[in-house]
């Protein structure tokens, strides 16, 4: 027993744990009180408890169908869970490694990829596209529409990722009805929200480093930020657990499963993965502080009075201008009595989700959701989770609920993972040394019995994969044959062991 204390101390590398030796009948001292509350923007608090009742209360009330939630304080993940289900037929709850398709999240990802090439001088802001192309642009496959047009020779990487190239946001999107890309402005002229931005921005990209979009994330965002659930391609280690997308009516809509990397828009995610993304954004990682800075400055400002549609000439002079509404390098910016915010938004049939973070509150706040009602819920889940009241609703078209004729069918919110998790408990023993796993409110603790480790929480990674938030750890669950998990296996940085499975 002496051993594998000793043995565990070495796993703990982040705790300030001393493991005792079981014949001098001491005991570990362990500081790890779990805070169940957050910090709203104000300084007030609301607990996990009050949390959990307000979604669920207002997913309720927008018939919204799977939802999931991650706060982030002090710049870390505080507070990250999911509700409802990812198929409704089948009843399977959401869990956190779930694979949401990420819409328009995928451009914030591929901007903070293009800054660090500009960090490296790999690219320049105000240096032309075509400058990085091979051939003339209206030479490749789908840009032969350009040729008559000379502005095309004018857009910078700049103006792609601020949306001020001039070109509809998408090309079938075209108000003329034409399906056509063209330049509706010179670039430069005004924001105009642009998925054809990026997706020439990736072209560039591509043949300048001559790497593909997917390896290029791979190795620079999602291996080094531990997204190991997350890719532009559909990957087969998705299909065991991804969500369904649902439209207003609670309809399921059919699952596209992309082959084709797609900057603007074919990210696959998940809520685990997304929130550590948020959370190196928020820490500086992989970005010098002067180019992160650079991203989140405004570069354009907005005086549209909706964001859509993209070319809208309807503007608002002073609508916004309070809060200095604007466009960053990937990212959308605005300001209130909490400092300074960047935004990104994430909207498809069946999918709806919304990231805002308040660098200097150390705060941010993502929600993504399976259900094409969960805009609806948008409006009050930032004010009464965060205390954010500064998002530009309306810019957003983020119309609530109670101001909206949703007629679809009755939505069911089950409670918070809590039954898919209780497979989870009992206790499971390694020589004389007992972990006992529980579930409570929803959330697995984990502790050691006779002092070894106190209730500690684990957060799911991936079904039967879970981490422990104050120590190097990863606790994964091995099953039967028959699917019964039958053992634990702690894993450190250069230690694991087995814990055999004896009850639940």
């Amino acid at each position: 027993m002496t051993k594998i204390f000793a043995i565990l101390a070495s796993l703990f590398l982040m705790v300030p744990t001393v493991f005792a030796q079981h014949k001098q009948n001491t005991k570990v001292v362990v500081v790890s009180p779990s805070v169940k509350q957050i910090t709203r923007l104000n300084g007030s608090v609301i607990s996990f408890l009050e949390i959990d009742q307000t979604i669920q209360n207002l997913m309720q009330a927008g018939h919204v169908t799977g939802l999931g939630l991650t706060v982030i304080n002090d710049n870390k993940i505080a507070f990250i869970k999911t509700y409802g289900y990812k198929n409704t037929v089948s009843k399977e709850l959401i869990d956190t490694a779930t694979v949401f398709y990420g819409a328009s999240f995928s451009k914030v990802v591929f901007a903070y990829l293009v800054m660090q090439l500009i960090q490296e001088g790999k690219l320049e802001l105000d240096k032309t596209i075509w400058s990085y192309l091979n051939k003339p642009l209206p030479l490749y496959n789908g840009y032969n529409n350009l040729a008559d047009d000379d502005r095309w020779k004018l857009i910078t990487v700049r103006h792609c990722l601020t949306h001020t190239t001039g070109f509809p946001n998408w090309r079938w999107l075209n108000p003329k009805g034409n399906k056509k890309l063209e330049l509706f402005f010179t670039p430069g002229e005004r924001f105009a929200y642009s998925g054809e931005g990026l997706v020439l921005l990736q072209l560039a990209v591509e043949e300048t480093t001559g790497k593909s979009l997917e390896q290029l994330a791979q190795e620079r965002i999602f291996k080094p930020f531990g997204m190991t659930r997350t890719s532009y391609l559909w990957q087969t280690a998705f299909e065991s657990n991804y969500a369904k997308g649902y439209d207003e009516k609670g309809d399921e809509l059919e699952k596209r499963k992309r082959t084709v990397a797609n900057a603007a828009g074919s990210l696959e995610t998940t809520l685990a993965d997304y929130s550590r993304f948020i959370q190196a954004v928020m820490q500086g990682k992989g970005l010098d502080e002067k180019t992160k800075q650079e991203m989140i400055t405004p570069q354009v400002a907005i005086r549209s009075k909706h964001q859509f549609p993209s070319l809208n000439t309807d503007t608002l002079e002073d609508t916004y201008k309070n809060i200095d509404l604007s466009y960053g390098l990937g990212w959308g910016y605005f300001k209130c009595a909490y400092g300074p915010a960047f935004f990104k938004e994430g909207h498809d049939d069946g999918w709806e989700h919304y990231n805002v973070s308040f660098p200097d509150k150390k705060t941010s706040i993502i929600i993504m959701s399976n259900s094409s009602n969960a805009e609806s819920i948008f409006k009050e889940t930032l004010e009464k989770i965060i205390g954010d009241d500064c998002t530009p609703y309306e810019w957003e078209n983020y119309i609530p609920y109670n101001s909206l004729n949703i007629v679809s069918k009755p939505v069911e919110i089950p409670k918070p993972a809590a039954e898919p998790l209780s497979q989870y408990v009992g206790t499971y023993i390694a020589d004389t040394v007992k972990a006992i796993i529980s579930l409570e409110n929803g959330q697995l603790q984990i502790e050691l019995e006779k002092g070894g480790m106190p209730k500690t929480e684990m957060h799911m990674e991936r079904p039967d994969l879970f981490s422990l938030k104050l120590a190097a750890i990863e606790l994964q669950f091995e099953r039967t044959d028959k699917g019964q998990i039958e053992k634990l296996v702690m894993k450190g940085t250069k230690e694991q062991h087995e814990f055999k499975k004896i009850e639940q």
